[in-house]
């Protein structure tokens, strides 16, 4: 086995590039191990808990990229010119032109002065620092780094508000503006309804919930997981709100969140309620089941949201093909398991999909376990063993710090999807597989093979274990729905039809007997 160690000075990549070259790097015959990275203190550290010192890392600086290559000797060489190419190809665009490359955000304003957006995607240490800057060149700004402090969210949201610009973000994951899509993003066409989410996953399932009930986007903006604290006060889902209220393309306006501060809510639906268009509100979790505003209607979960939506634009509900609970499925599927297997484990790369199946299961069982659980009873770390139910969005800071996000990179979760199928105690494993724009080019296909083992594990102790399966997709995405949906259902895996059905399907099936 060879190492090679390149410390290439002054070369910067973002975050979403260098963990799409990485997990392609891995994927390079021959090639053990493969880690490519700014040499922040954060990476140092990930590299020397596997193992990787060397002096020319501790010599690095946060401004140079790190490319760590373990091959078997013979290899080494070819494998090293691959993930040459793979870096190459980065700078490449599509028709084989050279993409423009600038050192700093004045460099590339100079150069492109007539563009009006940047996405901030650099450790978050320096994020505010760079978003501070592209406002005070006018520009709008979508924050795709997370770990920037709340203070200087608050302070570069006001005055993005101050100067009429947007700022989505920090941790913004997903936003569509006319039509392209940006960090992690589905193909759906346009149309007359808006989205505005403090939820990544949840506003890429609601655009595409719309999507295949032949609804249409004609924005999604996002502001950032922690805008609707009691902190920030909503002050991008309400900047969000205003603007699809004055876009006279939006005619039905929809807001997805986690349970946000009672008083942010009463402000955001008093902020849509003054709109005067409809609007639907996601909630997830929250109790609340009236506006009070005629033009504003709740809903309990992303399905219904969109559902909510697209009848609001004069949609006839009978036209729909509204994918109602399989019955007979989930008394075929109780019927298979034995009466010890008794629990669901949920593997997520969506946070807000693993919220929508967590809730579920909520409503009926209290010995529900998660990384994000509000009851600290009831919290899991990402390196604890699972409890009964449990639910665990792996795409949360515990399990992507130093590591790429599962939606890229889903071989932890392929790791624990083997691991949990030891527990005789499981009948359910619950997953979601996320397509688009920014995900991984075939998280099916990368998946199928864990999941033959995790089923042949159970077989050979006598059990049946089902696999439940939700593709987060449309057929405009590459790769498509229904190829990924294929490869699925010819693995055995029970297809769901959306994140909501997702979770009532994994919950009913163990519903049988006491299973508290």
């Amino acid at each position: 086995m060879t190492r090679h160690i390149d410390i290439r000075k002054n070369t910067y990549l973002d975050s979403v590039s260098l963990m799409s070259m990485s997990t392609k790097a891995n994927a390079v015959e021959g090639v053990t191990q493969a880690l490519l990275g700014m040499a922040t203190p954060m990476n140092k550290e990930v590299l020397l808990n596997v193992g990787v010192q060397d002096p020319a890392i501790d010599a690095a600086k946060p401004s140079d990229l790190m490319i760590v290559i373990d091959a078997a000797d013979d290899v080494i060489e070819d494998a090293i010119r691959a993930v040459n190419d793979i870096l190459a190809r980065k700078t490449r665009s599509a028709d084989g032109a050279a993409e423009g490359r600038y050192r700093t955000l004045d460099g590339a304003f100079a150069e492109v002065p007539d563009t009006n957006l940047v996405l901030i995607s650099v450790n978050g240490a320096y994020a505010a620092r760079e978003a501070r800057k592209a406002l005070a060149a006018g520009k709008h700004v979508m924050i795709f780094s997370a770990n920037v402090s709340v203070e200087d969210e608050i302070e570069l949201k006001n005055l993005a508000h101050a100067k009429g610009l947007l700022l989505m973000g920090p941790d913004c994951g997903t936003a569509i503006l006319n039509g392209t899509g940006l960090a992690f993003a589905n193909a759906v066409r346009r149309g007359s309804i808006g989205i505005v989410g403090a939820s990544g996953t949840g506003s890429q399932e609601i655009s595409v919930r719309v999507h295949d009930f032949g609804g249409g986007v004609s924005q999604l903006i996002g502001t950032g997981g922690r805008d609707l604290s009691a902190e920030v006060g909503g002050l991008m889902m309400i900047d969000g709100i205003e603007a699809l209220a004055a876009d006279p393309e939006t005619e039905v306006i929809v807001v997805v969140s986690k349970p946000p501060a009672e008083e942010v809510a009463d402000k955001v639906l008093g902020v849509l309620g003054g709109t005067g268009k409809p609007a639907v509100v996601c909630f997830l979790g929250s109790p609340r089941t009236e506006s009070g505003y005629p033009n504003v209607q709740l809903v309990s979960g992303t399905k219904p949201a969109a559902l909510a939506a697209v009848l609001a634009t004069g949609v006839d509900e009978s036209t729909l093909d509204l994918h109602a609970l399989n019955i007979p499925l989930i008394e075929e599927v109780r019927a298979k398991l034995a009466p010890e297997q008794k629990y669901v484990r949920g593997l997520f790369c969506g946070g807000t999909l693993c919220d929508e199946a967590m809730f579920a299961a909520l409503a009926k069982f209290d010995n529900v376990h998660s990384n994000i659980q509000k009851d600290p009873a009831y919290v899991l770390g990402a390196t604890d063993a699972s409890r009964e139910h449990t639910f665990l969005d792996m795409g949360d800071d515990d399990f992507t710090d130093g590591r790429p996000h599962p939606m890229i990179d889903p071989s932890l979760r392929l790791q624990r999807l083997v691991q949990e199928a030891d527990d005789p105690e499981v009948g359910v494993i619950a997953m979601d597989f996320i397509l688009g724009f920014g995900a991984h080019e075939d998280p099916v296909g990368v998946t199928v093979p864990a999941i033959e083992e995790a089923k042949a594990k159970a077989a050979a102790r006598g059990q049946h274990l089902e696999i439940l399966g939700y593709v987060l997709g449309t057929d405009l995405d590459t790769p498509a729905l229904a190829g990924q949906v294929a490869q699925l259902e010819a693995a055995g895996v029970t297809i769901a039809s959306s994140s909501t059905n997702l979770g009532l399907l994994a919950r009913e099936f163990v519903a049988k007997g006491d299973n508290r």
